[in-house]
């Protein structure tokens, strides 16, 4: 009896370890035809396009796609045209989903002139009748930097995926790299994976001037950067003065007559002069005798 018990029990952890180690079942995702101002788009360019599309998107981990081709041919047998053109309508893009077994219906609209096009892409869940994201990819004359119809899928249904790498090659040892004012880790080959965009980085070392640039990085590709420090650095020594000239100070002793004793002494002697004569002139020195002009007395 207990022989059939750990039997039984071991059987069931086996069916449920099989259960859990199952793979996830894949996002389906269908892609609506592209149109242009209401009416579906049959151009060479755009049917090529549609192409690119649905390779770019089945190459995305966990994903089945349902062609363009597929989703017309299942609305025309449906006979319900009016699903052929949604205009970003989510019920109507979430009734295609139901109709073809998909759970993201992406559609897309074209726009431009000549070569140069740009094609509004957005893509839908079924289950919540919502629109998940939205992008542009532009197309022709104009050189797409996010990607092209790769970088496009990635932004509709993995936008975390949606990245670029710079590696910095620094010519001095012991920097710290920051890119948007974080500190960043840097992998073996100085690399670091950053969103797509315009990334502000500052690399700082003790012994350098910081080195700090607004960087562009495109998708999926390696950006070099070439960090020069050494050609400016931080001088920490004390600074020490030099004469700027090795001329000698000389004093010169100026004549008797300058000196400051003889001067003092020569305007002490002429104020006590001046002293007496002033003196003797008030005291009238002819001994208070009265004389008129001209030899007369005062009598």
């Amino acid at each position: 009896m207990v022989s059939r018990t750990l039997v039984l029990v071991a059987a069931l952890l086996v069916t449920a370890r099989i259960g859990s180690a199952q793979p996830a079942p894949p996002r389906i995702v269908a892609l609506l035809p592209l149109s242009t101002l209401g009416t579906e788009d049959t151009s060479v360019s755009t049917r090529k396009l549609t192409t690119q599309l649905e390779v770019a998107l089945s190459s995305l981990p966990g994903t089945k796609v349902l062609t363009a081709a597929h989703v017309a041919d299942a609305i025309k047998k449906a006979r319900k045209g009016q699903l052929k053109i949604c205009e970003r309508d989510a019920a109507c893009l979430a009734e295609v989903g139901k109709l073809v077994g998909a759970t993201i219906v992406i559609d897309g609209e074209v726009g431009g002139l000549g070569d140069s096009k740009i094609v509004y892409l957005a893509a839908t869940d079924v289950a919540t009748v919502k629109e998940l994201r939205s992008t542009t990819l532009s197309v022709g004359a104009k050189e797409d930097s996010g990607g092209g119809p790769m970088g496009a899928a990635v932004r509709l249904l993995e936008p975390d995926r949606y990245r670029g790498v710079l590696r910095f090659v620094i010519d001095a040892k012991g920097a710290t790299v920051y890119v948007n004012g974080t500190k960043a880790a840097l992998g073996g080959k100085n690399e670091i994976a950053l969103p797509v965009g315009t990334q502000a980085v500052r690399v700082t070392h003790p012994e350098y001037r910081d080195f700090v640039r607004f960087i562009d990085v495109p998708y999926n590709r390696t950006t070099e950067v070439a960090v020069g420090m050494a050609a400016y650095p931080i001088i920490k020594h004390d600074l020490q003065g030099k004469p700027i000239n090795s001329d000698t100070i000389q004093y010169i002793e100026p004549p008797w007559y300058r000196r400051p004793v003889v001067v003092a002494g020569g305007a002490i002697i002429v104020t006590v002069a001046s002293a007496v004569i002033v003196a003797l002139l008030v005291n009238d020195p002819l001994g208070g005798r009265c004389r008129k002009v001209g030899g007369g007395s005062c009598d």
